[in-house]
């Protein structure tokens, strides 16, 4: 696949809620993720870690009240999407989460993803 088609393939699994079978099928076997610095984990290595990291967060989430993934912007090999989430985060409250979300993509694989909030 193009770095286009992977870009427009994670899109349409997240939009539908179905971000666990993105990072199954598109993300590559050791892939990196780095976050910012003040993040509990600011950097992840291979698919399972990253999986489970995400699983973590959705634990999390006590109650979801909206959010969207937008159109993906691609340049060579790289693509991003910024992203919204509106929730109620555990002993934490209610919250607008907005972040960019930037992906490398080599062989039609996600490789690297980093996140910027």
């Amino acid at each position: 696949m193009t770095t286009q088609q992977v870009a427009d393939r994670l899109v349409e699994l997240c939009r539908k809620g179905q971000i666990f079978e993105a990072q199954e099928e598109l993300y590559g076997d050791d892939i990196a993720c780095t976050e910012p610095s003040h993040s509990p984990m600011p950097f992840t290595q291979g698919k399972t870690a990253v999986i489970e990291k995400g699983k973590m967060f959705a634990s999390m989430i006590e109650e979801r009240h909206g959010g969207a993934f937008g159109d993906p912007v691609v340049n060579g090999r790289f693509f991003c999407v910024p992203t919204t989430l509106d929730a109620t985060m555990k002993g934490r409250g209610r919250q607008l989460l907005e972040e960019l979300s930037m992906y490398e993509v080599k062989d039609g694989k996600i490789v690297a993803e980093q996140f910027f909030y």
